[in-house]
């Protein structure tokens, strides 16, 4: 059989496994070949709910031989995910790891959908890692603004990089009102605590307010107006601080949703 039919089959296999994806999507799963090779395919799993994965977007990519559906593909995760390494070809019973166990007639699906069964396992093999839970579940908070950095990913999967920048401006504009929320709050804290600075004290050495009024019972002393003009200070600080924060997450965001559109 010469290597040009070889490739015919390749080809006419892979368009079919395209079209039949197109027309039944498999949950959790979307998967298209480069317009200019189709024997690299690159795919996106979604973590499942209720998973360690959940909210989480991983892409990755099948490197299919000439000889497909003859010979298995490589299979390589290219978002960081707390499961596989990044950028290894994996070995699994469905890659070319293990052409002695490789059914031919298994599709671009089947091998997408027992990744994904895999993953959620926790059995070693060469090209996985260990990590814990909560390394998993940062990873996978991380995941969307990773893959913006791609272009390919951004490019074959156009409507899950929108939605991707749409949930990122949305975190945005939800840290920008909790910030302005706690402003507003901390400044009202302050200027209702700032009777302090005008403490005076009665014939007894007592400290009262403007009303006459003793607030030794109140916890204010003759110290009073010094400790509220510092609590004042600290707060204004953790204010400005948060805002250099949140400055730098937005100015983050916004690199990925501005650049990559």
């Amino acid at each position: 059989m010469s290597s040009r039919k070889v490739n015919s089959t390749a080809t006419a296999r892979l368009k079919q496994d395209y079209m039949r994806i197109m027309k039944d999507p498999v949950p959790y799963i979307q998967a298209a070949p480069l317009p200019s090779n189709i024997l690299e395919w690159h795919y996106i799993v979604e973590g499942p709910e209720n998973s360690a994965y959940e909210g989480g977007i991983y892409h990755g990519k099948l490197m299919f031989p000439r000889e497909f559906p003859f010979k298995p593909p490589s299979i390589y995760m290219l978002t960081p995910n707390g499961r596989f390494k990044c950028n290894t070809r994996l070995c699994l019973s469905i890659s070319d790891f293990h052409p002695d166990t490789w059914n031919p007639a298994w599709s671009v699906s089947t091998i997408l959908t027992g990744l994904l069964s895999f993953m959620l396992e926790k059995s070693p093999t060469l090209g996985s890692i260990e990590t814990s839970l909560y390394t998993k579940r940062q990873l996978a908070a991380q995941s969307g603004a990773f893959n913006l950095n791609n272009k390919t990913f951004c490019d074959l999967f156009p409507e899950a990089a929108e939605k991707i920048r749409d949930q990122l401006r949305k975190q945005a504009e939800e840290l920008k009102k909790a910030l302005e929320s706690s402003n507003n709050s901390n400044s009202s804290h302050t200027s209702n605590n700032r009777t302090g600075d005008a403490l005076v004290l009665d014939h007894n050495g007592v400290a009262v307010g403007p009303g006459g009024e003793r607030l030794v019972r109140a916890g204010v002393g003759a110290g009073g107006g010094a400790r509220w003009h510092m609590r004042g200070t600290m707060t204004n600080m953790l204010v400005i601080v948060g805002f250099a924060a949140f400055a730098f997450v937005v100015k983050h965001v916004l690199t990925n949703v501005v650049d990559l559109k």
